[in-house]
């Protein structure tokens, strides 16, 4: 046995259920609250899944603000990815691995078949390796295959450091204060060309963060 693999699958196998605690316990100590998480559960009421939509920057925490039955995320087949999907599983939630570099037809295929199912679809538009905040034709073309709306979702903090990566990566300090969000629903209209869809996405993922920002300054915090 190589002594790498014996260390790589070490690692592996240690740090996603540290990662899933260090999650929990910075979320616990930060006082945090979510704005219109009703906006899923009307949709829901109507018996329709999502498509959630955030960038890139913002996962560390997200799956702390989810409010649904479940759902499946994106992730690269890289091997951050896997250390991610890893993470998710102590949340109990699942993930569909593939990206535009890598499996990337065969994620959507799938992305596509789960959107037959009760659980929502999670994407981040402009990962896993940016450009930074530009949205793929990936969700486009998914919202417009299953016909499920988008919502956008965000998180800002008070605290934190924002690392040097291309997604200018955010990890929120405790004894913060963050704000989750929930956006208005983008659905695809019929004979829609792409790119004034994908520019409704966007519009409304900048105004969801815009939102939540606002609600944080609201108590004299600046969102980092």
């Amino acid at each position: 046995m190589k002594k790498g693999g014996f260390i790589e699958r070490g690692m592996m196998a240690l740090l996603p259920p540290v990662a899933a605690l260090l999650m929990r316990l910075i979320h616990k100590l930060n006082r945090c609250e979510i704005l219109d998480a009703e906006r899923l559960a009307a949709l829901r009421h109507e018996g329709r899944g999502v498509i959630l939509s955030f960038w890139h920057e913002q996962l560390f925490l997200m799956i702390l603000g989810y409010r649904g039955p479940g759902g499946r995320v994106l992730i690269s087949a890289s091997r951050d990815g896997e250390l991610i999907a890893r993470t998710l599983t102590h949340f109990g939630m699942g993930s569909v691995r593939g990206s535009s570099r890598r499996g990337g037809r065969a994620a959507f295929r799938e992305l596509v078949q789960l959107g037959k199912e009760p659980l929502d679809l999670i994407i981040t538009p402009d990962g896993p390796t940016g450009p930074r905040r530009e949205l793929k034709d990936g969700i486009v073309e998914l919202a417009r295959i299953t016909g499920r709306p988008v919502v956008p979702m965000c998180f800002v903090s008070s605290r934190g450091h924002r690392f040097g990566s291309w997604d200018r990566f955010f990890f929120p300090y405790p004894f913060g204060r963050g704000v989750y969000a929930y956006g208005e629903a983008i659905e695809y209209l019929p004979g829609e060309e792409n790119a004034v869809f994908k520019g409704r996405i966007l519009a409304a993922m900048n105004a969801n963060e815009a939102k939540a920002i606002a609600r944080l300054e609201s108590y004299g915090l600046r969102a980092l």
